[in-house]
């Protein structure tokens, strides 16, 4: 009894999964062929063309001056030690 439960609950999910993967080929159906030819989605007309990037001049940064500080010789151990 619990087989054959399974078996039909199996079933129900493989002709639910089945309709949904109709369903998406219906609604998208010119879309997904094309990907599959290697076209992709939007014809090679419709996408942007390359052309001379767009130089931007950035503005020098101050030269930084590099500051010793003093090395302390005590062990810095926190209050929970």
């Amino acid at each position: 009894m619990v087989q054959v439960a399974a078996a039909l609950l199996f079933a129900l999910a493989a002709g639910f999964g089945l309709t949904v993967i109709l369903a998406m080929l219906k609604v998208n159906a010119d879309a997904i062929l094309s990907a599959l030819l290697g076209d992709g989605a939007f014809p090679a007309d419709a996408a942007p063309q390359p052309g001379p990037a767009t130089v931007i001049k950035l503005r020098p940064s101050p030269v930084r001056r590099h500051v010793s500080r003093p090395i302390s010789m005590t062990p810095q151990l926190s209050r929970a030690a």
